[in-house]
């Protein structure tokens, strides 16, 4: 037997794992949360939940659940695939425009919105952006192919690194 199979088979469910919940979501629908993604450090989860029968971008401060207000994604749905930066500055998902899925990310320290759109022959599946918020990795399908494509995003954003301060709010000009 493998030795991770042997660590996993000696651990009872949770034995080795401090669980906890995520927190209220706000009204939107607990059960249907999906694509967890945690800043860097940890401050902050994304996840898509269910909202008027739409998938739906959820931000919230960890550990309390605080729901943090996404300026920019509220107009486009549905949503897929979050990532986050290290501080949770940068926000990234997949949102359907027309027949096309593309990449947005949102600065909520400025409250830039920034729009990456794929070729129209290739429909975006998945992203992954860096916790240093450098490069932006995207999965998309082409002919019945998968690939992976990277952006260089230095011109586009500033790096978020470890010791960055976290934002707490949407940008300029966002409610609380």
């Amino acid at each position: 037997m493998p030795a991770v199979a042997l660590l996993l088979a000696g651990c009872g469910e949770g034995a080795w794992l401090n669980r906890r919940s995520a927190g209220p979501t706000g009204g939107f629908l607990e059960a249907n949360r999906q694509d967890p993604a945690l800043s860097g450090q940890g401050r902050f989860l994304a996840s898509v939940v269910e909202r008027s029968g739409r998938a739906t971008l959820l931000l919230q401060e960890q550990p309390g659940g605080t729901v943090i207000r996404l300026r920019h994604f509220q107009g486009h749905q549905p949503h897929s695939s979050p990532s986050l930066s290290w501080t949770g500055r940068y926000v990234a998902a997949l949102v359907q425009q027309g027949a096309q899925r593309v990449a947005l990310i949102e600065d909520r320290a400025t409250g830039a919105l920034h729009r990456l759109p794929l070729p129209a022959d290739r429909t975006a599946v998945r992203l992954s952006l860096a916790p240093d918020a450098r490069r932006l990795a995207v999965q998309v399908a082409q002919r019945g192919q998968w690939r992976v494509q990277a952006f260089d995003l230095t011109g586009l954003l500033e790096p978020d690194l470890p010791g960055g301060m976290a934002v707490q709010g949407g940008g300029p000009g966002a409610p609380p």
